[in-house]
């Protein structure tokens, strides 16, 4: 896991009550509310930020006033995507405590946001993702504590894997140990060639804590997770795709940010899309992955009855029979 980069001041903290909303009676039922933490950005943050989306475009979010992570909520046509940002350079991204600290309560935030369509996580540090656990910081920690910082990194992975909306991993640099971790816990993943990527806890006589030796098997199949894990050995962006690690691998960019890039072009195919629909698509998927074929199609079932008395469900009729681009509002 990687340390994610914010702005250096609090500027304000908006945290409206939430607002679940239900449809049908299905016990699969879709929750979802607002928050809204704010802060400033600093002008460092900022300007690599510009670099990597864009001159201006939204608001800059943040869950404590360290520059670990970025939270930023897209405006105009991109609204409803959210960039988390790693940016932790003197560490190449390493995950420490703060780090899980401002990454959970940023998934905590973006999970009871109804607005938010896509979340992308990227770095905002060039050539890097995250390179792992920041062991400089674990090896001042007395053996009692790092059982309970691994259970609260394993916690945020899953977290990160069950937010409603879908989630994009932007692996424009080195995504090791954890930092490869993050990813997985992310529906797709996008990466330059030049990326490196790899489980490599075995070099250090551990295994990978934070979810690494169950979601690599089902991402990329057992017997080719198993000789990754046990080898420790790191593959590129090509070989990653030709795995099935990666959905997409792209040429590295000037600018360092090709994964990324792509990652929002992706976003932006799904944010016109019903909202309601993308998230009992995702739990439909995720929940039936794990079961047999006919408590799979019961899930697909509940999942359809959720959408069936939705007011996006009848604009999405009277658009296609008027011609014209429905307007979802999550409702």
């Amino acid at each position: 896991m990687a340390a994610l980069a914010g702005c250096g001041h609090l500027s304000r903290t908006f945290r409206p009550a939430l607002s679940p909303f239900r449809y049908g009676a299905s016990k699969l039922q879709l929750h979802a509310g607002i928050g809204y933490p704010a802060i400033c950005a600093n002008e460092p943050l900022l300007r690599r930020t510009r670099a990597l989306w864009g001159s201006g475009v939204g608001r800059h979010f943040s869950s404590g006033g360290e520059d670990d992570l970025s939270v930023k909520y897209l405006d105009g046509e991109d609204s409803g995507i959210v960039v988390l940002g790693i940016n932790r350079p003197k560490t190449k991204n390493a995950i420490s405590k703060n780090l899980v600290k401002m990454m959970t309560e940023a998934v905590d935030a973006v999970k009871v946001n109804k607005s938010v369509r896509t979340v992308i996580l990227c770095s905002l540090v060039p050539g890097v993702f995250c390179a792992g656990a920041d062991l400089k910081e674990r090896a001042k920690m007395h053996p009692s504590e790092v059982g309970p910082f691994v259970s609260k990194a394993r916690a945020l992975m899953n977290d990160l894997g069950n937010l409603p909306m879908p989630t994009i991993a932007a692996i424009d640099g080195a995504a090791l140990g954890g930092g490869l971790e993050i990813a997985l816990a992310c529906d797709i993943r996008t990466a330059a060639f030049t990326a490196k990527m790899g489980l490599v806890e075995t070099k250090l006589a551990i295994i990978p804590g934070a979810g690494g030796t169950q979601r690599l098997p089902r991402t990329i199949g057992v017997s080719s997770a198993k000789e990754l894990i046990f080898s420790g050995r790191t593959v590129d962006g090509t070989e990653a795709k030709s795995l099935g690690l990666v959905s997409h691998a792209v040429e590295q960019n000037e600018a360092g940010d090709a994964a990324f890039r792509k990652a929002l072009a992706l976003a932006r195919e799904f944010i016109p899309q019903g909202p309601i629909a993308m998230r009992m698509a995702k739990l439909a998927i995720n929940r039936g992955i794990e079961v047999d074929l006919a408590t799979g199609l019961a899930i697909e079932e509940a999942c359809y009855a959720q959408v069936i008395p939705t007011k996006d469900r009848i604009e999405g009729l009277t658009a296609f029979k008027e011609k014209r681009p429905p307007c979802y509002k999550g409702e």
